[in-house]
């Protein structure tokens, strides 16, 4: 049971539950409305001062649109520091699955490099298969709030940035402000892979 959990392991519980709440833009106020435990109650659990049963734990997680699964990272090393801070590559969780678009909807899958959504920034990658994503009109591109950095580490994808469409391939980079309109799509035959660092957090792509 959750309940049972050694304090730090609570506060791990409380800190990935209060990451995914600001990444999703809700206020603790928000997100009580949501579930059936008051706004102080949250603010203790996400202290890792209250108990949270798996009923509500349930609750958070629909009301956060994410698996229960995803509050608990597996976490590999013989140090405290290792296991917080580093990400061994099969450990790693998808984001995907927490957006509000589709892969096929995106044309890519995300995968998290960071060990945490605090922070000012985290760092992404993302998958794009073969001919997968599209280069709508520019009033469908995406903008937001922010800025992105990005390498690419495999193939080649196609972006779309303001009325600009360019071409991108194996190790070139960019940076630009979000608020930029912007799609990506990988039109060649291969698998296209990036590597991204974006700021500020969000998931509610």
């Amino acid at each position: 049971m959750i309940n049972d959990l050694p304090e730090t392991d609570a506060q791990r519980l409380g800190s990935e539950i209060r990451e995914v709440r600001k990444a999703r833009g809700l206020t603790l106020k928000g997100l009580s409305d949501e579930v059936s435990c008051s706004t102080a109650y949250l603010s203790r659990m996400e202290l890792g001062s209250a108990k949270v049963s798996a009923e509500l734990l349930r609750e958070i997680s629909a009301a956060l649109s994410v698996e229960p699964d995803w509050f608990f990272p597996i976490q590999a090393g013989t140090g405290p520091l290792e296991r917080r801070h580093v990400v061994r590559a099969g450990n790693r969780r998808n984001l995907s699955g927490m957006y509000t678009r589709t892969a096929t909807e995106l044309g890519f899958e995300d995968e998290l490099l960071s060990s945490t959504l605090s922070g000012d920034c985290y760092l992404i990658l993302s998958r794009f298969p073969p001919g997968a994503g599209s280069l709508p009109e520019l009033t469908e591109g995406y903008t937001f709030e922010g800025e992105q950095h990005a390498i690419v580490v495999t193939g080649e994808v196609e972006l779309r940035l303001g009325d600009e469409v360019i071409v991108l391939r194996q190790g070139d980079s960019f940076s630009y402000p979000s608020v930029i309109a912007h799609r990506f799509r990988n039109r060649t035959d291969k698998e296209a892979t990036m590597v991204w660092a974006m700021s500020p957090v969000r998931i509610s792509w």
